[in-house]
């Protein structure tokens, strides 16, 4: 029987871990899944809402399942002076990044949609988008009962 003994210097070895465990961190992070962050989701574009059928599919981003066709197409201008009555709708508009003080005394087409799929199943729920030249500048989801509600275009 033979044995061979070796005196190997302690830098050398000490190196080529270092090196092997680089290279294993790197294959490591090489083969790794990407982490997928969960956010919330995004609201559709505002712009280029221009025909009926880019209305309800603006509705149906926010999930929400709507009559073909309007119930109610109006034009409208946006009061110069805008008194305290105005205040809270114009609160629910800013909560959904819609600024209709900027608007002031501008035109604007309101188109009104019935609501086929409201959570609580009541029926007559309307969705309400306001345009200007093809984009998207305000709107709610209401209930025209007298007892009824005002929310912004997200689902409860």
């Amino acid at each position: 029987m033979l044995i061979f003994t070796a005196k190997v210097p302690r830098r050398p070895i000490a190196i080529g871990a270092a090196f092997a465990a680089l290279v294993c961190c790197c294959a490591l992070a090489l083969n790794l899944s990407p982490v997928q962050e969960t956010s919330a989701p995004a609201s559709p574009s505002r712009k280029g809402v221009r025909t009926n059928r880019d209305r309800v599919e603006f509705l149906a981003a926010y999930g929400w399942e709507v009559a073909e066709e309007p119930i109610a197409t109006q034009e409208l201008i946006i009061p110069e002076e805008m008194d305290d009555s105005y205040d809270e709708y114009l609160d629910l508009q800013e909560s959904q990044g819609f600024d209709l003080e900027k608007l002031a005394g501008k035109r604007v087409k309101r188109y009104t949609y019935e609501i086929l799929n409201y959570p609580t199943g009541e029926t007559g729920v309307q969705a309400s988008l306001l345009l200007r030249n093809g984009t998207v500048v305000g709107g709610e989801v209401l209930s025209p009962r007298l007892d009824g509600f005002l929310h912004g275009l997200a689902m409860p």
